[in-house]
This record gives C-alpha cells, sequence and structure tokens, in this order.
C-alpha cells in the first residue's frame, strides 16, 4: 500500500502564521486593541515556503498515527522531473518497491518546496498515454505512481460519495456506481471542493489514465465519520462503494435502470383493466404447465450444480417438480379471480360538501424488491401477486437457482407482452450485494425478503430508508393443555414439525402442561418424535423433572429449521402464553385443547400474527389461507400482518372532485359549511 497525501502547504501555512503573529511585539498587540489585532498585516504566504514550514508536521502527524499498529512509514517527496528523467524514474521505482517489499508503507507527496509551475493539460487528453501525466496535484500523482508501480487500484478518496452526473446537492443528481471511458459528456462538473486543487474533474481525468493504464480506480468518500474509518476495506472486498471506473461495459442494463424500467412498466401495468392483469395471469399460469419440460430441464441444471454444496433442507426448496408446477398454476388462477377487485376499489367516499365530494381508492405500492433464497417457485408466485396489484418488481433469485429463475423469468415476461408491460418485472442478474440493493431508496418502495432468517436481519440492518416486510425469525409454538384430545396432538405436533421442518412456520417449541408428563399422551408425543427421528433439546423446567434429560437448551429462543425441536414445560395457558411472548417471534402460535373457554383465551392473548386452535402450525401460508400465494409473512404491525397476499401490496390515495372550492369559504365567516357525509361505496359487478 502507497499513501499520496497532501496536508504540506496548508499545515507550513497555519505554522507560519503563527509565528508571524507571535513575532509582533507584545507592546504593539497590547496598544492596538482586539479589532486591529485581527487587521494586523501579515503578508501573503508564498506556497513553497508554506510546504516548507509545513512538511515536517504533515510527515509527524502520519508517522504517530501509523506508531499507533507498529506500521513503519517513510516519506517520499518527488516533481514532475522524478518521472520525466529515466534515471530518476528508476531509482524512485527502486525505493518504492523496497520500502514495500519490507511492508514500509511510502507516504508520497509533491515536493512543493521547489516545484516548478505545472505544465497544459495536454497529456490528460489522451498524448502519450501510459507514458506521460504531469503532475499538478494529489489526483495526477497518483495516477502517475499507479501506472509507475503497476498497482492494482488506485482509491481517490474526495468529500463526496463518489461522482455524480450533476453537482451533488442539485436536483436529480444521482450517484454513478460504474463510469466508462466516454462518458464523461453525460456528467456536468461543479465548482471546485473548498480544499485540495484539482475537485471531482480533476479526478476523472487522472482516473481515466490510470485506467488506460492498467490501474482499477474507484472514486469514493473519504470524510464520512460513519464510513471513513471501513471505506477501504470495503472497496478492497468488492463492496460497492463510491464510482468504480472500467473500460468493459456490461451487456445488460444496470439495476438502477432496472428499476426505473420496473417502476414505468409498473405504472402501465396498474392502469390496464382488472381483466386485462387477470388474462396476464392466466397466460403465465398456462405457460407453467405447457412449457414444464423446459422448466424441469432448468431446475434439474440447478441441483446438479447444487449436489453436494447445498444441504437437503434447501435442496427440497430448491427442487421443482410436475406437481409443484400444477399446484403453482392454481394458485395462479386463485390470484387471478381475486385481482378483479383490487387497483382502484374505492374503501370510502364523503361528501365534504355540496358539490365536494372525496373518494379513498387502493393503488399500488410502487415498485417491490422481492429477495428471495433457493425456491425458484416463488418467482411466479410473487410475479403473478405484483401484476395483480399493478406493481412494479425487482427479483433477486439465489444464484443456486439462476437457471430455473432465468426461465421462469422469460415465461413471466411473455405473459407480459401480452398487453405491452414486459419491463414491468425485473430479473437483478447483475453482481450486486443485498446492501447494494439497499441503497435504492429513490427507486425501491418496499423490500420483502423471503428466505433465512440471517437473511432476513441483514436485509433489515441495510435498508436505510426503504420500508422491509418480513419476519426475522419463525419460532413457532404449539402448547398442549392438560385438556388435549390424545388422537390430536401427536397428528399436529408430526405435521408441524415433521412435514417439513425447514419452513419458516414449522414447529420449533412444544410447550407441555406439567400434568401432562408420565402419562399415555405424553410417551406417544416422545415415542412419534423418536420415530421421525426428530433430535429433543429440553428446556430448563422441563429438564429438572427428568434424571436423564436431553441436551438442555442454550437459548429459549432458537429457530432449528430442521428435525430438532424444544420441549418445556408449563402450569398454565397463561404460562404458556408468557412463555411465548418473551421467546416467540410473533409468527404463529398453536394450542391443543378440548376446552373452548381455554382455547379462546388463548386465540385472544397471545400477540402473534397467526394463532391457531388444534390446527398445524403449516397452515399459516397465504395459498392454504386461499390468498392464491404470498410475497412473505409479516410479523410486524405495520401495514400488513401474517401471509402476505395481494390486499398487503395495495395502500390507497385520496381522489377529491371539487368546482371551484376553496378552504376560505368554510372559515368562521365563510359562505359554506362542512357535511361530512358517508356516501355509498360502489360495487363492481363481475361475472
Amino acid at each position: 500500500m502507497m499513501l499520496v497525501t497532501s496536508g504540506a502547504v496548508a499545515f507550513g501555512k497555519q505554522r507560519l502564521r503563527h509565528e508571524i503573529l507571535l513575532s509582533q511585539s507584545v507592546r504593539q498587540a497590547l496598544h492596538s486593541g482586539q479589532n486591529q489585532l485581527k487587521e494586523l498585516a501579515i503578508p501573503v504566504l508564498e506556497a513553497r515556503a508554506c510546504a516548507a514550514a509545513g512538511q515536517s508536521g504533515l510527515m509527524a502527524l502520519y508517522e504517530a498515527m501509523f506508531t499507533q499498529y507498529s506500521i513503519c512509514a517513510a516519506q517520499i517527496l518527488v516533481t514532475n522531473l522524478d518521472f520525466h528523467d529515466e534515471q530518476k524514474r528508476r531509482n524512485l521505482n527502486g525505493t518504492l518497491h523496497e520500502l514495500l517489499r519490507m511492508n514500509i508503507v511510502p507516504i508520497v507527496n509533491t515536493n512543493d518546496a521547489v516545484v516548478p509551475p505545472a505544465e497544459p493539460n495536454s497529456d490528460l487528453q489522451g498524448v502519450n498515454v501510459g507514458k506521460v501525466i504531469s503532475v499538478k496535484d494529489n489526483d495526477s500523482l497518483a495516477a502517475r505512481l499507479a501506472v509507475e508501480m503497476k498497482t492494482d487500484l488506485l482509491i481517490v478518496l474526495s468529500d463526496v460519495e463518489g461522482l455524480f452526473d450533476s453537482p451533488p446537492g442539485t436536483d436529480d443528481a444521482k450517484l454513478i456506481d460504474i463510469f466508462y471511458p466516454g462518458d464523461q459528456q453525460s456528467v456536468t462538473f461543479g465548482t471546485k471542493s473548498r480544499v485540495g486543487l484539482g475537485g471531482m474533474e480533476a479526478k476523472v481525468k487522472a482516473a481515466l489514465w490510470a485506467l488506460q493504464g492498467g490501474t482499477s480506480v474507484v472514486i469514493a468518500n473519504g470524510t464520512h465519520p460513519k464510513v471513513s474509518g471501513h471505506v477501504i476495506t470495503d472497496i478492497v472486498e468488492g463492496k460497492k462503494v463510491g464510482t468504480f471506473f472500467s473500460e468493459v461495459k456490461p451487456a445488460g442494463p444496470t439495476v438502477e435502470q432496472q428499476g426505473e424500467m420496473a417502476r414505468s412498466g409498473g405504472r402501465m401495468l396498474a392502469t390496464l383493466e382488472p381483466e386485462q392483469r387477470a388474462e396476464i395471469i392466466h397466460h403465465l399460469a398456462d405457460l407453467l404447465t405447457d412449457q414444464r419440460e423446459e422448466i424441469l430441464l432448468a431446475n434439474k441444471k440447478d441441483l446438479e450444480e447444487a449436489e453436494g454444496r447445498l444441504a437437503t433442507p434447501l435442496l427440497k426448496r430448491l427442487s421443482l417438480s410436475t406437481s409443484k408446477l400444477n399446484s403453482l398454476a392454481i394458485g395462479l388462477r386463485q390470484i387471478a379471480a381475486s385481482s378483479q377487485d383490487s387497483v382502484g376499489r374505492v374503501l370510502r367516499r364523503t361528501r365534504i360538501a355540496k358539490n365536494l365530494e372525496l373518494e379513498q381508492v387502493t393503488v399500488p405500492i410502487g415498485v417491490l424488491l422481492v429477495i428471495f433464497e433457493s425456491r425458484p417457485d416463488c418467482l411466479p408466485q410473487v410475479a403473478a401477486l405484483a401484476i395483480a396489484s399493478g406493481n412494479g418488481l425487482l427479483l433477486k433469485g439465489g444464484k443456486e437457482a439462476a437457471h430455473s429463475n432465468r426461465i421462469l423469468h422469460l415465461l413471466t415476461q411473455e405473459a407480459l407482452s401480452i398487453h405491452g408491460v414486459k419491463d414491468a418485472i425485473q430479473l437483478v442478474n447483475t453482481r450486486e450485494e443485498v446492501e447494494d440493493l439497499c441503497r435504492l431508496d429513490k427507486i425501491i418502495d418496499l423490500i420483502i425478503p423471503r428466505g433465512s432468517s440471517q437473511l432476513v436481519r441483514d436485509i433489515q440492518k441495510a435498508a436505510k430508508g426503504i420500508p422491509v416486510m418480513g419476519h426475522s425469525e419463525g419460532i413457532c409454538h404449539m402448547y398442549v393443555d392438560s385438556e388435549a384430545s390424545v388422537d390430536k396432538v401427536t397428528r399436529l405436533v408430526r405435521d408441524s414439525k415433521c412435514e417439513y421442518p425447514a419452513a419458516c412456520n414449522a414447529l420449533e417449541t412444544l410447550l407441555i402442561h406439567r400434568d401432562l408428563l408420565r402419562t399415555p399422551l405424553f410417551d406417544q408425543i416422545i415415542d412419534m418424535l423418536r420415530v421421525e427421528q426428530v433430535k429433543i433439546h429440553a428446556g430448563p423446567k422441563f429438564a429438572s423433572y427428568l434424571t436423564f434429560s436431553p441436551s438442555e437448551v442454550k437459548s429459549l429462543r432458537t429457530e432449528y429449521g430442521d428435525l430438532e425441536v424444544c420441549i418445556e414445560v408449563v402450569d398454565s395457558v397463561q404460562e404458556a402464553i408468557d412463555h411465548i411472548h418473551k421467546y416467540g417471534s410473533s409468527h404463529t402460535d398453536v394450542i391443543v385443547t378440548e376446552n373452548e373457554k381455554t382455547a379462546e383465551f388463548f386465540l385472544q392473548h397471545v400477540d402473534s400474527a397467526c394463532v391457531f386452535w388444534n390446527a398445524s402450525t403449516r397452515f399459516s401460508d397465504g395459498y392454504r389461507f386461499g390468498l392464491g400465494a404470498e410475497v412473505g409473512i409479516s410479523t410486524s404491525r405495520i401495514h400488513a400482518r401474517g401471509p402476505v397476499g395481494l390486499e398487503g401490496l395495495l395502500t390507497t390515495k385520496w381522489l377529491l372532485r371539487g368546482q371551484d372550492h376553496v378552504v376560505s369559504d368554510f372559515s368562521e365567516h365563510g359562505s359554506l359549511k362542512y357535511l361530512h357525509e358517508n356516501l355509498p361505496v360502489p360495487q363492481r359487478n363481475f361475472s
């Protein structure tokens, strides 16, 4: 690592001004008065003198900082002559390589005490590229050194996030993630920074020069207090920070462009008639069955590539079959039916005053970003819900399902094309990480994660300014009451835990009433779990009742996602509710009992998205709820909760129709009065 720095002139100017003030006689300072003191004649300080006086202070600062980490630093001062003279170039090159070989950080600066005037700009216009660049400032010096030393990466730190298409802070200024040679005409440069010599235009020219010389370049913010401590390591790790300069343009659109396409396409989708949106979904359902051989062939490629890399539960999620595709088609047709009365439905009508009527109507949320892992069947489900609700959609699937996702997205676009809205649903194929996608707060209106609890937590952490709808964990409980039916319990426990243990709605903690211990019912539960090869973990109270207990749980708040379950003992339905509120995730919780009063108490008092009586936790699902499909299950309390189907992807807007109405007419001395009459809501008639 080499460090190109400035600051010697600034250090020296501060130091010399201080020296000049101190050299004034004390008497002169005392008699001149405070105001005159500020106006003492300080001569214009010559930059070369400032550099000479400040160089030692600048180096002392770097020495102090690097010494804290037991890193040795060395100072090198250069001028243009050191690059133009062949012998000096070789000497400089040899010195730098020797320092780097010894893990010493070279701190390079222009020798501003003797530097000659800068040369004309011709060298930055492509003359002798790779050979000549005038050292005018840190940017050109860094570029010259990067090419000279054949560095892998040049990081140019600025006081803004990177390169914008127009001066930062202006309306519609957008950060350019990747900049290509020849794109200069698309950028409007503002004035130079208040510090430094070059400004952003000089940085871009130097970056392009270094890029042509074989060095990768990133311009990023080095001053932001929350990120500056990590900016260099983040860039080295390949994270999307600042502006990356590249010579190779990608074949397809950027994710930002895809987001804009999804927004415009979604708006067109929302203006279609309900019958047209339903027709698109029916066509997609037909394609899933008509093209199943092609779909299954693509899925087979994914499964072959994932063999040995993915755990069995994830392979099961990845796998498609004829029966799965048939079920998908049925679900999509359910969505098509429910879409007839979704967008534009009038929820409320109010007569504010004579000839002034207000309506509240349903509208799409906007652009959805759905991130899903392993499960390619999620793609047509979510696509159908987006179509039905008139939302634009960005889809980011896991690379393990790349082949399946590609064919399913092509079929989705084929269905959308029948009404000219192909762009409304986009599949993100670029290498953007989740964190990068979460930065698109001006494009994306809602993020819906579909995957592991870790994925959801990562997205909730990374999303800044974009709402996230989902659940971070699926810690589902089943409470077996003292009045539970022997015949029902084992069936319900088996289905909840063993039918699909990797699902977010699978049972994770079994709460058993103390009176059931050492009864035939309890023995049947344990025997069934052993037959199903379910590993049992004991809660603290359960372990205390046993001489030889299973392994005691490390945490009662655990989502196993496998054939493992925690068993804990409670003394009452109230204790079960308290346990669920303390250790649950507000996903799905069940009571098994024949006592209706106890069951209703549980249903009313458990504060979870889904609360069941004598039913498997696995019913917590959009398809099983009759929603056709779900975009996910939400445990939040705002907007949507539980399995989120079509209704959860809609918001509302207010439409006010008047005739030259103004608020002043309704003032105390105005001529009009508010009526606020509720009007009947029109009902759509569908065949």
